[in-house]
C-alpha cells in the first residue's frame, strides 16, 4: 500500500510536483489519540454502574480517571527517555498494546485494586503514546504541512470528547458498561493490524537516549510553552470537569448533551483552521485561542438565564480550544529542536498534570463558591497566558 503519491499541478512541468499528506497512517494516528483519549475519560459516563460492579462509591470510581492520569504525568518523562533508541512504530505498537491490555482487564475485573491496577498501566501507556505521536505526525509531512498532518491526527481528542464519551454511555448503559471497555479493546485490536500495515516506521535517536531530559529545558522558548501548557490546560480543565454542574446550575442539565455536543462541532472546525494556518501562523492563531476560550468564560459568567449566551459561549470555548493540542505540540516540537522528543514528554507530564489539578481546583471551588465561580477562574488564569505568549516573541511562540 502506498499513500504518498505526487500529483502533477495543471500546467505545471512534471518536475513541479507537490507530495500529498499520507492519509492512511495519519489516520490511524488519529485513531490512536482517540483511544488514547477515550480511555482516559470513558469512565466519567459510566460511573454508578462501574461502583455498583466494584462495590464502592461513585467517589471511589471517579478515582479511576485520577490514577490514570497519575501513570501518565509519572512515567511519560522517564520511559520517553528510556525508549529513545526505539523504532517509532515498534513503541507506538507497545503503546496501543498495552492499552488493549488495560481496557481488556477493566471489563473483566471484579476487584477495585485490580481495575485501580490495570487503569494505571492504561496512564503509563498514553505517557509513551502522547510523548509519541505528535513528532509521528510530523514526520509523516513535508515542512509545508507538518501543522496540517499534526491537525489531522490530533483530531482523536475532540471526537472522543464529543462523540466517543456519549456514545460509550449509550453503549454502557444498553449493554453493560464493560462491554463499552470491550468494545475499546476490540478497535485497539483493528488499530494494531493498521499501524503495523499502514503506519511507517522511523529510527529511534541513540543520542536522545543518554541526554538529560533537563536539557530541554534550557533551550529557549521550551520554558515558555510548557508554560502556557500547564496554565491553560488547567484553566480549560476547571470549566470542563464541572461543566454538567455548571449547566444544572442554569437549568439546562437536560441541554447537556447538545451543549458539548455544539462544543465538538466548532473544535473540529477549530482543528480545521489551525491545521491549514499553523505553519504560517502558530503565534497569531495560539493568541486567537486563548481570547476565544477567555471570551466563552466571559459569556458563561454572564449567562444567568441566558439559553442563547451558553449556546454561543460553547461555541466560541469549541473554536478556541480545539486546536491547543495542535498548536502546543507544534510549539514544542519547533522550539525543542533536537530536544523535541524530551519537550513533548514534559508537555505530556505537565498537561497530565494540569488536568488532575483542574479537577481538585474545579472540586474545592464548586464547593466553597458554587458552580458560578468557575468562567471567573478561567478568566482569572487565562491573564498569564495571555502575557506569557505575548512575550514569547523570539521563541517559543515566535512573530515568524
Amino acid at each position: 500500500m502506498t499513500d504518498t503519491t505526487t500529483t502533477p499541478v495543471p500546467g505545471k512541468a512534471a518536475d513541479a510536483t507537490a507530495p500529498a499528506l499520507r492519509i492512511a497512517p495519519l489516520l490511524a494516528l488519529a485513531t490512536a489519540v482517540f483511544v488514547t483519549s477515550l480511555t482516559e475519560t470513558l469512565p466519567a459516563g459510566l460511573l454508578p454502574a462501574m461502583s455498583g460492579s466494584l462495590g464502592g462509591t461513585e467517589s471511589a470510581a471517579g478515582q479511576t480517571v485520577t490514577v490514570y492520569a497519575a501513570g501518565t504525568f509519572l512515567t511519560a518523562i522517564p520511559l520517553t527517555a528510556a525508549t529513545a533508541a526505539w523504532n517509532r512504530r515498534r513503541l507506538l505498537l507497545t503503546a496501543m498494546a498495552g492499552f488493549a491490555a488495560a481496557n481488556t482487564v477493566t471489563a473483566l475485573s471484579s476487584s477495585y485494586a485490580l481495575t485501580m491496577t490495570a487503569r494505571f498501566v492504561a496512564g503509563i501507556a498514553a505517557g509513551i503514546a502522547w510523548a509519541l505521536l505528535a513528532g509521528y505526525a510530523r514526520r509523516l509531512a513535508p515542512p509545508n504541512l507538518e501543522g496540517k498532518a499534526l491537525a489531522i491526527a490530533m483530531a482523536g481528542i475532540p471526537v472522543a470528547l464529543s462523540l466517543g464519551v456519549p456514545a460509550g454511555t449509550f453503549l454502557g448503559e444498553a449493554l453493560g458498561w464493560r462491554t463499552a471497555f470491550l468494545a475499546m479493546t476490540a478497535l485497539t485490536v483493528v488499530l494494531l493490524g493498521w499501524i503495523r500495515l499502514a503506519v511507517p516506521d522511523h529510527p529511534g535517536r541513540e543520542g536522545a537516549a543518554r541526554a538529560p531530559m533537563r536539557h530541554a529545558l534550557r533551550v529557549p522558548g521550551v520554558p515558555a510553552v510548557l508554560t502556557v501548557t500547564l496554565v491553560f490546560v488547567l484553566a480549560h480543565t476547571i470549566l470542563y470537569a464541572y461543566v454538567a454542574a455548571f449547566l444544572d446550575d442554569l437549568g439546562l442539565s437536560g441541554s447537556t448533551d447538545v451543549i458539548l455536543l455544539v462544543f465538538g462541532a466548532a473544535s473540529l472546525l477549530s482543528i480545521w483552521l489551525v491545521g491549514a494556518l499553523v505553519h504560517r501562523r502558530l503565534r497569531a492563531l495560539t493568541l486567537a485561542g486563548t481570547l476565544l476560550v477567555a471570551a466563552a468564560a466571559a459569556l458563561l459568567a454572564l449567562a444567568a438565564d441566558s439559553t442563547p449566551l451558553v449556546y454561543g459561549a460553547a461555541a466560541l470555548w469549541g473554536l478556541g480550544w480545539g486546536g491547543v493540542p495542535t498548536l502546543l505540540q507544534t510549539a514544542a516540537g519547533r522550539a525543542g529542536g533536537e530536544h523535541a522528543d524530551a519537550a513533548q514528554a514534559m508537555l505530556v507530564t505537565l498537561w497530565n498534570v494540569a488536568m488532575a489539578g483542574g479537577g481538585a481546583a474545579g472540586g474545592i471551588l464548586l464547593a466553597q463558591a458554587g458552580p458560578g465561580a468557575l468562567p471567573g477562574a478561567v478568566l482569572l488564569l487565562l491573564a498569564p497566558v495571555l502575557a506569557v505568549v505575548l512575550t514569547a516573541r523570539r521563541h517559543g511562540f515566535p512573530t515568524a
